[in-house]
């Protein structure tokens, strides 16, 4: 079935790219909440990957789009900004599952784990809450510690990747993937108890009010800065993403997915080649909790639920498993999914059922629909795009050498996985 499917962007004009973009900055400016207009601006990076033209010149679109026009344009709407900061901490925890799940091939299901080590690290000392077992009433720290405590957050995330590592990556397979989901909720369980004997977390009331960042004097409290220190690290995230991929150790990666007895019988140590990969892809879910706990300024361990860590493994598989663009495209589409189509249809339907229009019963809420989406997302992926929305590029040319050969690529990529099939 899916080699019935023709789904390929072709090049793509320079000019229609620059009125695309145009057309939905223009539509971005002028209304207030726009769902069609800011799904409208994100899509031009899409288009800009796929233009006719030089690498150097679609990274320059790209930049103007993300650091000018976006933030000229809805700048000033807390909506829009909130939402585009919202993809950006996803997109870059998409990108540090893709070298556990993409490079690698591990199915970890309890990555979320990661996440709420950078978060809790940093919200511990950002609160008064660190007062609680260390003498000297010197918490909470300023917003000056944000900056530092990245790194912080990178190497606490790290320490638990290679803890998890350890007693774990000795299994494989659908083990590993049992073991993994029970290390996310064992993290979440120890957070929400953490509050006695000695109270480190405030347990299930959470951390608040957690010291948003400061730099020169400048409190970045609002979703516009956030916006900038998200695309910093995306861009630190990606270009990471891009050395490991074409280096000795990615390479490695790539070996042990395939192939496991032929990757050590060349002499690549198995135990050490996925405890980088895990602690690598933690670390960076490490620092993105370290921003997602300053942005909120609350964090609660319901904030780390094995639903985090499903929906961040389907931006994965959707947007295409191993390929970055692939990856942040994912990302990008699930969290509007989540955000804004979902919310605010929602939203629609309580007013419509307020003015007495329509009578919807509660079960029928759009926003309670998640999981059905999830699983409805995986589905159709197996079917028509087993390699995801935009492949990976070693992954095109064993597709195009598979249907040169006449085999079917039906089940191929991380979904047989998923799914058991060879």
């Amino acid at each position: 079935m899916a080699n019935k499917l023709k789904f390929s962007l072709k090049e793509i004009p320079l000019l229609f790219t620059v009125l695309w973009v145009v057309v939905f900055a223009s539509a971005l400016y002028l209304l207030d909440k726009s769902v069609i207009a800011f799904v409208g601006i994100l899509f031009s990076i899409i288009l800009v990957y796929y233009t006719k033209a030089s690498k150097a010149v679609r990274m320059l679109v790209g930049a103007i789009i993300l650091l000018v026009i976006i933030p000229l344009v809805a700048g000033d709407n807390r909506y829009y900004m909130e939402v585009a900061s919202q993809v950006g901490i996803y997109v870059a925890m998409a990108l540090g599952l893709n070298i556990v799940v993409g490079f690698a091939g591990l199915l970890d299901l309890g990555y979320v784990a990661f996440f709420a080590s950078g978060a809790y690290a940093y919200a511990i000392f950002a609160t008064a809450q660190a007062n609680e077992f260390i003498p000297g009433h010197l918490f909470p720290l300023t917003g000056n510690w944000f900056w530092p405590f990245l790194i912080v957050g990178l190497i606490v995330a790290a320490i638990f990747g290679i803890l998890l590592g350890l007693p774990v990556l000795r299994v494989k397979g659908d083990y590993l993937a049992i073991v993994t989901l029970g290390f996310g909720e064992i993290v979440r369980i120890i957070f929400n108890n953490l509050d006695k004997p000695i109270n480190i977390t405030n347990g299930p009331q959470g951390l608040t009010p957690i010291a948003t960042p400061e730099l020169f004097g400048i409190k970045m409290s609002t979703p516009f800065y956030f916006y900038f220190i998200i695309l910093v690290v995306i861009a630190f995230i990606v270009l990471a993403n891009i050395r490991f991929e074409h280096s000795r150790l990615g390479r490695a990666w790539i070996a042990v997915r395939e192939d496991e007895l032929a990757a050590q019988s060349m002499g690549i140590s198995l135990l050490h080649t996925k405890l980088a990969a895990f602690a690598t892809g933690a670390s960076f879910a490490g620092v993105v909790g370290v921003i997602f706990a300053a942005k909120q300024t609350f964090i609660d361990p319901t904030s780390f639920t094995l639903m985090e860590s499903f929906g961040i493994l389907v931006m994965v598989i959707l947007g295409g498993s191993g390929s970055i663009p692939g990856v942040i495209l994912g990302a990008a589409f699930v969290t509007i999914l989540q955000v804004q189509l979902l919310k605010e249809f929602s939203n629609f339907l309580h007013s419509m059922q307020s003015s007495g229009l329509i009578n919807l019963p509660t079960q029928l809420d759009p926003s309670k629909f998640q999981r059905l989406i999830f699983g409805l997302l995986l589905i159709l992926v197996a079917l028509f795009r087993p390699h995801g929305l935009i492949p990976a590029k070693r992954k095109k040319d064993d597709i195009n050498a598979i249907k040169n050969s006449g085999y079917s690529t039906e089940k191929t990529g991380i979904l047989s996985k998923l799914t058991g099939s060879k």
